[in-house]
This record gives C-alpha cells, structure tokens and sequence, in this order.
C-alpha cells in the first residue's frame, strides 16, 4: 500500500551524549542537535523557499551534510526527472545556537499531473544528530492556471443550522470568459462554523456569523454568512408502560390494538434463569398501563424478531438457539390478534437460526444465522405449506437485517456493508424467486446493522452497531440506486444505537439507543455533512435513567426498538418491557 512521505509532524532525532570531567563529576554536557525551523514547509504554487537549520543542543557540529530525496506524488510513487535541490548540501560546522539558512529550490521536468507532492530534506551531523524537513509543493491543472477571477453568489438569507445551501461560483480567466470545471477548493472559517461539499453546499454548524472562501488556483473570493438556531425543542414524556421482568425484551411490532413483543438471553429471576423463549401479547387499547394478555412459549433462546403483515392476518417470530437444533421461524394466524394461533413451524434450510424477518405480501424475507447463509425468500401464500423460493449472499460476512419496499430489499450485511436487491422493483430484472443485486455500499465501517428506505427523500438511514465506538447513523443518498453514497453521520457518544422508526410525514427519526435511550432526530430538507452538529436533535429521553449502559437485570434504560404506533412512540426496552412516550412538543 502506498503511503504519503508526511502525513504526521516529524521530529528531529538527537543523540543524548554525557560527558564527565577529570577529577570529579560535572553536570552532563548537552549533546548537539540539529533542528530545522519547521517540520514541514509547504511552499504551495512557488518552487523556491528557505528554511534554518539549527543546532539547539551544547557543542558543535559537523561537519553537517544536507540531503535532498526523492520528490513523490499523493500516492508515494516516486516522480523521474523532477528534482529539489537543497543549497549547501555541505555545511562545515554549526556550534551551539548557531544556524544556517538552507535555500530550497524545485526543478520540474515535463508535465507533473496536477495535484499535491512531497520531498524530503535531511540533515546529518555524522552519527551524533540527524534533521528531517518535509517538503511540499503544488501543481495547478490548465484551468486553476488560467483562472483570474473567482465570485461566489450567496443567497440572500440566513439558514438555519442544518439547512443546506447552494453556492454558485463563477470562474473566469483574463478575457472574461467562464471557465468550466475548475476545480475549487471550499473552507469555512472558523472550521467549527459549518462545512462546505466539494459541489459547493454549505450546511452551518454553529450559530452566528462565519466566512466562506472559494479558491481556485491563486485566486480566491470570499463571501460573509450568518447561520441562525434550528430553534427545535421538545421532550418525551412516558404516559403508558408494560412491565416484562422475567426476561428481557427484544423487538416489537404493533397493530390495532395489539403489540407482539420478542424475547432476548437469559435473565435471572429469583432462582430461575428464563431464557428468550417466548412472544408476550399486550392489550394496547384504553388508557393507563398496558397488560399481557398473553404469550406463546416456543422452542428457542432467542426471539429476536416479530413482525405482522400488514393486513394484521399473520405474523412470523424468529427461533435462534432451540434445543432441537432446527431454529428456524413460526408462523401465527392472528384471526384473534390477543390469541395468535400457531400455524406452522418452518426450519428447512433455517436450521442455523434466524435473526430477523421481514414480510411483504406474500413473502417473507429471513435473515440466517452465520456466514454464507444469508437471506431466504419464502412464499408464505399458503402459511401451511411454506417454500423457499429464493436465495442471496453477499460474498462475505453474515447478514444481520433486512428491510422490504417497493420492490427493492435493503439487506444490512454486517462487514460487506448495505446491499441493495431487486426483489420486484425491476429496476435490475429481479423477483422475489430470483432477487437481484442492485448495488452495495461496502465503506460504512463494518457492523452495518440495520436500514429504513425513505424513498420520497432519496434517502437510507443506517444503524452502526459498534460497541467499540461512539453510536453512528449513516445517512446515504440513494437518489441513483446505482450509486449510493454516504452524505452525513449522526453520531451520540457511548453506546451504539439499536434499531430506527421514521415518521415520514414529519421527518422525524426515532431512534432506540441503548443506555442513550430514545433519540428523536428532525430529517427534513436535504442532509450533508455531522447531523449530531445541526441542532437537529428535537428530544432525547433517557426515561428510566441508568448509569451509561443497558446494566441488564436492573431497571436502568435499555432501548432496542421503537415503533410510531396511534400517536405515541413506544418503545421495547430490554429491562422494563414497553415504554409508550408521548411525542416530543
């Protein structure tokens, strides 16, 4: 892999030499030390420049040699025929404090493609002290050499944190005339003020007034702009709560007047240990706390998933570590939704597990356990008699979730990434029978864990499950399906988020955080750039406390999923069970 020669300030390295006098023992005498005046000089478009070169240490040095390497291109290629010279390249003798001026002076031959180089300068003084110098150094395309003028066009408004603005630009050269795609170089000061794309959106990060500045090549404009609050303010209030102490909580899904809740691990009850074998029915009707009104044992010890389809007949929970070995999914008729009536078991080719589901029409798309399983279709037409009838991969890695709409599955595919297949879209001549990929997203920094299509906005929301590092969410920009691409970050510091809910017809994204509890984050208007910075957060809500993490088995915060559900939020918590909070006002 190559490497640039600078990316990191070099030091100059010094011998420690201690000397003692005859007759007794003196303070130590300080060794020589070469250091240049800089540790990297970047002369920019000029190909001359000077530097000292000093002796810093308590003796003399020298003689001193001045060498010049290699000049090398952004990829740590090195360039034939151009050199940098370094005049002395001989200097006698440098005592203590003294320095000598080191006149630095570039030779080009032929045609450098435009772009960024670097050299290096290193200075020896025998074995007792050694100097290193980065160079650095410019080369403009045709256009930034010919560009004489630069004129920004800021709008005449005052955005918000967190609106995205458009800056035209024109660049013209010595006659007047416009200069098309030249190549410009955005910054805002100060840095913390906002952010500027390389297509020249601005998005402010912080209120009050900052500077925008366009260069190209050695001209630049500079234009004044004034970033007022988002002005949002809200908070969560808990109205409802259903208590499941016995075990932990996993996902939920609700409809009409019911919600279906998972269950997760092993929890401690007494003298009993409870596994995540069960689907807890609730009674979400009425006012006042919510009741269980029933539940379903199966052979599992993880029901990590339940979902209902949409015209509430049916539902699928998931089996991860049954005691039979065959995990797989069961499938429920919900004639009675308090009362779901087993339908069947299904385990062929399901036997490692399944960790997520998702149903549309007469489909169910399951997540299997472990690498190279992967996604299977199946076509539920007739719940009694079940059959695979397609198959996905990625290549690599282990598949943790999967979101279905129009026509397109969004496929969170852990190390390998967002994976987008066409299951009936015909986008890319897929079906459900032979699901075809549309594109991926693999640079989202592994863990991609979960995704929700908002197809009016162009855009996907996916969760980052790292447990390493602060929680993320990744925004990226699905306008051309072909091409995805990551355009803005929310991050929360601690622990990772969990799982999403978008309220499209706000734009309000709910997110389950863990110990961060429930997040509600205003998505409206095009996104760019660190979210988290934008004073978009409407509410945030850690509604049962804690100390910074989930601390399973006690009563503290522990948010895996929520769900917009008949005007509240409600959310699985893995510790309490259901939490309904009224939207943030």
């Amino acid at each position: 892999m190559a490497h640039r020669l600078f990316d990191s300030k070099l030091v100059a390295l010094g011998a420690v030499i201690l000397s003692t006098s005859c007759g007794g023992t003196s303070e130590p005498e300080l060794p020589p030390r070469l250091e240049f005046s800089a540790a990297v000089v970047d002369l920019g478009l000029l190909r001359d420049g000077q530097v000292e070169l000093r002796n810093t240490g308590g003796r003399s040095i020298g003689p001193i040699e001045v060498v010049s390497g290699a000049i090398q291109d952004s990829g740590g290629s090195t360039v034939p025929g151009s050199v940098l010279a370094a005049d002395p390249t001989e200097i006698p003798t440098l005592n203590a404090g003294e320095a000598s001026t080191v006149s630095l002076s570039l030779s080009l031959q032929g045609s450098l493609n435009p772009g960024e180089y670097d050299a290096a300068v290193t200075a020896r003084g025998g074995l007792e002290s050694t100097a290193f110098l980065a160079v650095r150094f410019t080369v403009l395309n045709e256009a930034e050499e010919a560009a004489a003028s630069i004129q920004m066009s800021v709008p005449n408004v005052d955005p918000r944190t967190g609106d995205v603005i458009a800056i035209p630009i024109e660049v013209r050269d010595d006659a007047g005339a416009l200069l098309q795609g030249a190549p410009v170089a955005w910054s805002v000061e100060p840095a913390i003020a906002g952010y500027v794309g390389s297509s020249g959106q601005f998005v402010g990060y912080s209120v009050g007034p900052a500077q925008l500045i366009a260069r190209v090549g050695t001209v630049a404009d500079t234009a004044a702009i004034n970033v007022v609050s988002r002005n949002l303010t809200g908070s969560f209030t808990v109205v409802r709560r259903g208590r499941e102490t016995a075990r932990h909580s996993s996902d939920l899904w609700l409809h009409g007047n019911v919600a279906y809740s998972g269950t997760w691990g092993a929890r401690t009850d007494g003298e009993l240990v409870n596994f995540g074998n069960t689907l807890n029915v609730w009674d979400v009707s009425g006012a006042g706390n919510v009741s269980k009104v029933s539940s379903l044992e199966i052979d599992a010890r993880v029901v990590n998933d339940v979902k209902v389809r949409a015209d509430g007949e049916l539902a699928i929970i998931t089996h991860e570590g049954s005691n039979d070995g065959l995990n797989g999914i069961t499938i429920l008729d919900l004639e009675d939704p308090s009362n779901p009536v087993v339908v069947g078991r299904f385990s062929s080719e399901l036997e490692a597990g399944v960790h997520n589901v998702w149903i549309e029409g007469d489909y169910a798309y399951l997540v299997v356990d472990g690498v190279g399983n992967g996604l299977r279709i199946l076509d539920i037409s007739d719940p009694a008699l079940p059959t695979v009838v397609g198959r996905y991969w990625a290549g690599s890695s282990f598949l943790h979730d999967v979101y279905v709409r129009d026509g397109l599955a969004f496929l969170s595919h852990w190390s390998a990434g967002l994976v987008i297949l066409d299951v009936g879209n015909g986008v890319a001549g897929g079906s459900p029978d032979n699901p075809v990929e549309v594109s991926r997203l693999e640079d989202l920094s592994g863990q991609t864990h979960n995704a929700w299509y908002w197809p009016e906005a162009g855009y996907v929301f996916v969760g980052e499950e790292d447990f390493a590092a602060p929680g993320i969410i990744h925004v990226v920009d699905l306008r051309n399906l072909f091409e995805p691409r990551e355009v803005a970050t929310y991050r929360v510091p601690g622990q990772t988020p969990h799982n999403v809910w978008l309220d499209e017809d706000t734009g309000t994204l709910y997110v389950a955080w863990y110990a961060n509890g429930i997040r509600a984050i205003d998505v409206t208007g095009d996104l760019l750039g660190e979210l988290d910075r934008q004073g978009r957060e409407i509410a945030g809500s850690v509604y049962n406390g804690g100390v910074g993490s989930c601390n399973r088995g006690s009563g503290d915060t522990c948010s895996w999923g929520p769900q917009l559900h008949q005007g509240l939020i409600w959310v699985s918590d893995m510790n309490e069970g259901l939490i309904a909070l009224e939207l943030p006002r």
